[in-house]
This record gives C-alpha cells, structure tokens and sequence, in this order.
C-alpha cells in the first residue's frame, strides 16, 4: 500500500550545498538533527502550530538585515534541547564559517525543538555537545531515517491519551526537475494521525481503546468523540526544506509557507493548539538557475509531504516506562497481520 513511499529514493543531500547529520542519544529515545549549508543560504520560515520552541526564527523575517544562515538544528528535548544549537555554532566557528563582523564571524543557526521528555529521564536531552556531534557526522549521504536523531523521541497520535499512540521519527525525501533539487528533512512527533499522502490511506496514529486497531481520529472527532487534554506544546513537526535554487529571502519565506501544505496532506487534526509545527527553507543557490516559485512550491510541498510519511513508515517502536510499547508502523504491520 505504501511501497511508493518506501521506494523513494531521493533525499535532502541531493540538494547542493546541504549536509545532513544526527546524534542520537543511547541513554534515551532522543537526539538532534542538523541541516548544514556552511556557505550559507538565504532562509525563510513559517510557524503554523500555537505551541512553538524556536530559537533566530526573527531574523529569517524577509524585512530584517540579516540574509544568509549557515545551519538549522532541528532537536528532541523541548525547550532544553535549543541547548544543541550551541553545538553547532562552535562546530560552524570552528570551520571558519559566518556572518562576517570585523573582529570574526558569527554562525546563524535557527533551530525548532519537539517534546519527547515523556520517554525516559527527562533530564537526558540534546545539548551542546550532542548539537557538535551531529555536525561532526553530517554528510551529504542520505541521511538515516525512522527514529533517529530529532525523530529519535517523536511520538504521534496522542490525541486520545499516549497510551494509545504510535511512534514517530524523521523522514526525508526529494525532487529534481530542469537541474534544481528540492529536499526536505522531516521530524514528526505529531498530535494528529499520519496519512499516505498519495492514496489518503491511514498510516499510523490514535489507536482504538484496547489498542488493537486503528481509531483514525479525524473521524471520532466529527462522531463528537471528546479528546484527552493535552499538554501544550508536547506535540510538533518540524523540518527543512532546502532547494539549490537562487532565489531571494522573500521568496524562501514562501516557500516554507507553501511546504506546510505537505503536512496538511499527511497529518491531520495538523497545526493544532497543542502542535508547534515549524518548517525552515534554505535556498544555496548552488544549481545556477531558478525554476518559477509555483514549480518551488509545488516540489516543497511534495518532498514535505514524503518525507513526513516516511517518517512514520520507518520509525521503530519503544518501551515507554510504566505503560506498554509504543507500536511503529512496521512492528503494526506484523501485529495485523499475526490476528
């Protein structure tokens, strides 16, 4: 049913200029992912869900000064894995990379951070150490998916309490046309399910009180089914999508805005009160050449909504303390298919 997904073959590295690497903490599921462009690139943002954790997302406002960045850290750990991004602005110091001020240079690196303290110790989280380890593994390989890096803790489907999610991760995914590449890169620890973005079939997400099937929340809610209260901000996806296409601060804002609806395609209930769903957009200009923003648009949008179910599609479950596995979509599968 999803083997188009599975078969992708493109990722986020194909993009020119753009290198990708996670830390991933062995202690707990947790860990940070870092989207490296040391050359720099213009960037955008858009903040869709109510409950954020972001950290220089104001300076990617098309008016402000400032026109190039040299990273984004995408982490696990809430509001305290922000610390990773400390990481890489050493790690980029140190490489000589830089908003030139005279005296050296400063490494712009905004960041955007989940909740996954639930799994485990909280006190274990992304820090500045992990956000330099992550740098020091990037590449422009294809980078690991499922739970992994920021994935490593993701969580969806929590809409109706956690003991009846499923596990998330990290995803990503690409598209080429006329010599320019658009990638994205993908954590998803949403509140809502996660859909096939081609068939509309449902992947993953709240299952059913006695965990045996799937509820597909979307459907309860309009039954009038009355969701659990969630905390806030313990839900999110956040991501990035590059493109080795020149184009301006301005039109890197449109394409973040424009890549959300890749997760409106995948995720629903999406950009919720409780989510601080958060997508960059790094434009290296490395290709040479442009395409028009509609084509950008359309191929943010795609990689986005790829990378989101692939997320999902190759997570791994986990033990969750005190409560039952957390099932992945592939251990589901099995399970199915054993009744």
């Amino acid at each position: 049913m999803h083997k188009q997904l599975l078969e992708h073959t493109g990722h986020i590295g194909l993009v020119q200029g753009i290198r990708v690497g996670h830390c991933t903490d062995t202690r707990r599921p947790t860990g940070c992912s870092v989207v490296l462009c040391p050359d720099g690139a213009v960037a955008g943002v858009d903040v869709r869900g109510a409950a954020p954790g972001t950290r220089e997302t104001d300076l990617l406002h098309p008016s402000n000064l400032v026109q190039e960045v040299h990273g984004v850290m995408l982490s696990g750990g809430s509001a305290w894995g922000l610390d990773s991004t400390n990481g890489a602005v050493r790690w980029l110091e140190e490489q000589g990379a830089g908003l030139h001020i005279g005296v050296g240079k400063i490494p712009l690196v905004p960041a955007a951070v989940l909740f996954d303290v639930m799994l485990g110790d909280m006190k274990v989280r992304p820090d500045a150490a992990a956000g330099y380890a992550a740098c020091q593994a990037a590449s422009s390989e294809r980078p690991s998916e499922g739970s992994v890096g920021a994935g490593a803790g993701a969580v969806i489907g929590k809409i109706f309490g956690w003991q009846r999610a499923m596990k998330g991760g990290i995803g990503t995914a690409s598209i080429s046309a006329h010599g320019v590449t658009v990638g994205a890169l993908v954590a998803c620890n949403a509140l809502g399910d996660v859909y096939n973005p081609y068939t509309g079939a449902l992947i993953a997400g709240a299952r059913t009180a006695d965990g045996t099937a799937l509820l597909n929340a979307r459907d309860a809610l309009l039954r009038g089914e009355e969701a659990q209260p969630i905390l806030a901000g313990s839900n999110t996806t956040i991501g990035v999508v590059a493109t080795d296409a020149q184009i301006t601060k301005a039109q890197a804002h449109r394409l973040a805005v424009t890549a959300h609806d890749g997760l409106a395609r995948t995720i629903n209930p999406v950009h919720t009160m409780s989510d601080g769903d958060t997508l960059f957009a790094l434009g290296t200009g490395k290709a040479g050449k442009t395409l028009g923003m509609m084509t950008l648009s359309t191929m943010a949008a795609e990689a986005v909504a790829m990378a989101t179910a692939r997320a999902v599609l190759l997570a791994q479950s986990v033990q969750v303390p005190s409560q039952d596995v957390l099932p992945s979509w592939q251990d589901w599968q099995s399970w199915q298919c054993a009744i």
